[in-house]
């Protein structure tokens, strides 16, 4: 055998990886832990090995250690949460991955690939620990004292048609109780949206809860939107999930398009029956909660790419709102950098009055990617750094004079320099939105499809 694959090297190798490598032989016992491991496990992997893992895993069983299962079963078991004690007594919590070892047809050991989310799990039970406890009285609480959403309509500033048009949208759609489904890029301001349709809605004085899918594991997510019973799992207790802390009010869903899709599966359910079952739990449980969804991709592309279920997307897609990017409401920029002057003035105690002729026009032409906020923060990153009445091209960070350096070198560019270029630009746009599919992009250009295909030979697309 090639001296790379000996087995030293391969253990070497191991020890590198960031999540734990745990393998046992045909007997279950204990024959080899990476560090990553012995770190989540809090464990000398030397006094371990060679001995049984229920010996150093008291808590689990036969038939709760997903390593023994597989031994068993023959089964690979993917993507399992387990919540288990060491012999230290310190609970924790994985993702687990289980394969069988087999030779010649036999199971002859086990392989588990493990993540610890132990403080994820506690911070995300924690949190819903504490909303629990702020609405658990909700009913008998006066009105105003209770915690909503922190935006009303009046924070979103813009004078924009697509902005005005959007707001009085949204407004509608807090009259009533059916799903929106917001679209916008990062930095956009969805959550402004969101907090303000609550705060107009009947439902100003129930709970306002907001949970990223992409920030959490999707075990750990389907326990904290739907709750979960002692029992039902190992480790699991009772404990209400998000959909209960959020009846009669509005529970904001952000990055909808992260969230597995058989947990999809699971919120159609919810909002087809207006009801839950608690992870482990037999019980229907009946709730009148708000659904208000986001996605930071077109809803549309998510669904072609197979990451939001195309029913799901349906059902949410009762009021659609897409908030459009910073670069195609650019006529918002002087008003919104006056807002932010204004507003960090008070903040940082500063008396900043304008941004100069020259520093307006960079803005203007800027692309923006991280669209509302990223302009808030390069104004809030110079006014922390400088005490001047007026902002000017001097205090702008390097990517700014970068780009009006660029923008100097573009006005001495022909006339057809300028054009091919542009024209490149919104071919090369056309092309990324389609995928790259030549027939789809020829007719958004409305252009022949061999046109399009000397085109894109013509400015060497790829």
């Amino acid at each position: 055998m090639n001296d790379v694959f000996i087995r030293e090297n391969i253990y070497e190798i191991l020890d590198y990886l960031d999540e734990g490598i745990h393998i046992i032989d045909k007997n279950g016992r204990i024959v080899y832990y990476n560090r990553f491991a012995q770190t989540i496990d809090d464990i000398d992997r030397d006094r371990a090995k060679g001995r049984h893992i229920l010996e150093i895993y008291p808590s689990l069983s036969e038939e709760t250690s997903t390593l023994l299962i597989v031994m068993k079963t023959g089964e690979p078991i993917l993507n399992v949460e387990q919540t288990f004690i060491n012999y230290k007594g310190k609970k924790i919590t994985t993702i687990n991955s289980s394969i069988p070892i087999k030779s010649k047809g036999k199971v002859v050991g086990a392989l588990e690939i493990s993540r610890d989310i132990t403080q994820v799990k506690k911070m995300s039970e924690t949190i819903v620990d504490l909303q629990s406890k702020l609405y658990k009285n909700s009913e008998k609480r006066n009105k105003d004292d209770k915690e909503k959403g922190k935006y009303n309509f009046i924070d979103i500033i813009g004078e924009n048609k697509k902005m005005l048009a959007l707001k009085s949208l949204a407004l509608k759609a807090s009259d009533t109780d059916a799903p929106v489904l917001i679209y916008g890029e990062t930095g956009t301001g969805k959550e402004l949206f969101v907090h303000s349709i609550h705060n107009a809605s009947s439902r100003k004085y129930g709970p306002f809860i907001a949970q990223n899918c992409a920030a959490l594991p999707s075990n750990l997510l389907e326990g904290i939107l739907f709750g979960t019973v002692k029992g039902g799992f190992t480790g699991a207790e009772d404990r209400q999930g998000l959909f209960e802390l959020a009846n009669g009010g509005t529970l904001f869903l952000d990055e909808i398009n992260s969230m597995p899709l058989e947990l999809q599966a699971k919120l159609l359910r919810v909002l087809q029956d207006s009801s839950i079952r608690r992870v482990g739990g037999t019980k229907t449980i009946d709730i009148d909660t708000r659904i208000i969804a986001a996605t930071n991709i077109p809803p549309e592309e998510a669904v072609r790419e197979k990451i939001l279920r195309k029913d799901l997307y349906y059902r949410l897609n009762v009021v659609n709102l897409e908030i459009p990017p910073l670069r195609e409401r650019r006529d918002d920029i002087p008003v919104l950098t006056k807002y932010f002057i204004d507003k960090l003035n008070m903040k940082l105690k500063k008396s900043v009055k304008e941004v100069s002729g020259e520093v307006m026009e960079i803005f203007l032409s800027y692309e923006w990617e991280g669209n509302v906020r990223e302009l808030e923060n390069t104004i809030e990153g110079i006014m922390s750094l400088y005490d001047v009445e007026t902002i000017e091209v001097k205090h702008l960070p390097q990517k700014f004079k970068k780009h009006r350096d660029e923008q100097k070198k573009g006005e001495d560019v022909s006339l057809t320099e300028l054009l091919e270029e542009t024209e490149k630009c919104i071919i090369l746009e056309t092309l990324e939105k389609t995928h790259w599919n030549i027939t789809r992009s020829a007719e958004k250009l409305k252009l022949p499809r061999q046109t399009l295909q000397y085109k894109i030979n013509k400015y060497k697309l790829k």
